[in-house]
């Protein structure tokens, strides 16, 4: 039996193989294509961040580019219109106000739980950082903006917790953000200071220093909430969905730990 080509161009074209095989080079041509996804992040995961998104890009082919500040910072930011499809916050707070400003499409969720640390680079005796609050010698306590950090808010908590709040309100320095405030202490412009475990961990601080955990009864947990944004609904929805999706994997998660963060 003669089968004409035309046939056989016809059968492919209408048959299921077709189907599939479109729509796998649609999502291959949206991947190759997507643009990068615009990400506010926290300054405590300006580390761990690199790594988030290596292994986000090396499993999907999309890029991630992030912006790194203040939490509170980016929540002004992003009510005004700044050009961002996912924000990765330091609190639950300000991503929660984000929801209520009608400015994200999906509910916020925690991904980590952030520890705080006293830092220094000098010659102290850092286990007894509250004794030092007090002694003459120490001139400056780097701290971040309180207002619209979330570290630098748990860090006078903390001060307040052990009465040592007034003692320390002279001594204090304010980074805009915890990245800047943890640069007060690793140049030695602070004598000492109050940053995220994630910093003291990463691999430019090794080796420089000392530090020690603040008492998590002394200050409220720090829930870390991540939120998908408004912004993305047209502005390359699947690929800020896919990295908000990856935030919470398995694979996500572990590079979270790795980097002194708890897990929600």
């Amino acid at each position: 039996m003669f089968i004409s080509p035309r046939f056989i161009r016809t059968a492919w074209f209408s048959s299921p193989l077709k189907t599939a095989a479109a729509g796998a080079a649609m999502l291959i041509s949206a991947t190759v294509h997507a643009e990068p996804v615009n990400v506010a992040v926290a300054a405590n995961l300006q580390y761990v961040f690199t790594e988030l998104a290596s292994a986000f890009t090396k499993s999907s082919g999309i890029e991630v580019k992030p912006s790194f500040g203040a939490s509170g910072k980016f929540y002004t930011q992003i009510t005004q219109g700044a050009p961002f499809q996912v924000f990765l916050s330091a609190d639950m707070d300000f991503p929660q106000k984000l929801q209520e400003a009608g400015q994200t499409l999906e509910n916020p969720k925690p991904y980590a739980l952030g520890s705080l640390v006293v830092w220094t680079t000098r010659d102290l005796k850092i286990e007894d950082w509250q004794k030092l609050v007090n002694d003459p010698a120490v001139s400056h306590i780097a701290v971040a903006n309180p207002q619209t950090a979330p570290y630098g808010r748990e860090a006078i908590h903390a001060l307040t917790t052990y009465k040592l709040a007034d003692a320390a309100k002279p001594k204090l320095v304010f980074g805009d953000n915890i990245g800047q405030a943890t640069q007060y202490i690793v140049t030695g412009a602070a004598d000492f200071g109050f940053t995220a475990k994630s910093l003291v961990l990463a691999p430019d601080a090794k080796g420089k220093g000392k530090w020690v955990d603040v008492p998590a009864s002394s200050y409220s947990p720090i829930e870390q909430g991540a939120v998908l944004l408004k912004y993305a609904k047209d502005h390359d929805l699947a690929a800020a969905q896919a990295f908000y999706k990856f935030l919470y994997s398995p694979t996500a998660r572990a590079i979270f730990e790795q980097n002194g963060y708890r897990l929600p």
